[in-house]
């Protein structure tokens, strides 16, 4: 980790690969919500519109089966790029849950209520990320299953007791809703209205991030890149809060 590249107090943390996964899944889910939306609720004034400037149910359904089959191939990629990077290249696995995640939820919850001085030492990846990631990769891959045995219901009867197309619709809309919610409410109020991003957090759009943020937000993984201390880095921490808290108006 120690050659992870510091340019002007930004670090690199997410390689132009990721940035483009990331842009291109967030795309296709976009699409995938407004027409699915659209299907569900087709009684509304609203997606009867929607349907009609696209050309009608079956562009609708065209541009929703298009969208489906690239989040199948990312999702498919990332995964199998995941298990190369950690059993071929020894790298490691860092969004796996683990009881640090536990600690560190139980300490922060300390912090926020003012019972502890300074937040959970997280690692490059804190609670939080894991959530939000395992949430959406968990149901990207539910509406993969689901969806595929709406799209090919003939073919998954032959396979599946009648029963499942029936509960593959139901999961489907209802797991593209929680996921609709989790990016809509958790995720955009992270990457944009969090005191520690706002106005925006940019990194994914440069791939970097600020030294200073990583003191605060990942001091383990800086102390590994940098091969110092974990000391330094936490005196370091430790200055910067004081320094906010000198300068905050509500102690004036």
């Amino acid at each position: 980790m120690k050659n992870r590249k510091i340019n002007g107090g930004m670090i690199r943390r997410f390689s132009p690969l990721r940035l483009a996964e990331h842009w291109v899944n967030a795309g296709a889910i976009a699409v995938l919500v407004l027409t699915g939306l659209a299907q569900k609720f087709h009684t509304l004034e609203a997606s009867q519109w929607f349907v009609l400037h696209l050309g009608g149910i079956d562009t609708v359904r065209l541009i929703h089966h298009t969208a489906g089959v690239v989040v199948i191939l990312l999702t498919l990629q990332h995964i199998l790029a995941t298990s190369f990077l950690v059993v071929l290249r020894k790298g490691q696995p860092g969004m796996l849950i683990n009881k640090k995640d536990v600690a560190d939820t139980l300490e922060n919850l300390r912090y926020y209520f003012g019972l502890r001085q300074s937040p959970a030492l997280c690692d490059r990846y804190d609670y939080k990320q894991k959530f939000e990631y395992w949430t959406i990769l968990t149901g990207q891959i539910l509406m993969t299953v689901s969806g595929l045995i709406l799209w090919f219901p003939t073919v998954a009867a032959r396979f599946l007791p009648g029963e499942f197309i029936p509960a593959a619709k139901a999961l489907h809309t209802n797991e593209a809703l929680l996921i609709f919610l989790l990016i809509a409410v958790w995720h955009i109020y992270n990457a944009i209205f969090s005191p520690d991003v706002f106005p925006l957090d940019t990194s994914i759009f440069t791939g970097r991030i600020s030294r200073e943020r990583m003191v605060h937000e990942h001091p383990l993984e800086l102390g590994r890149m940098e091969g110092i201390p974990l000391e330094a880095v936490l005196k370091e921490r430790r200055e910067e809060m004081h320094l906010l808290d000198a300068e905050s108006p509500l102690l004036h």
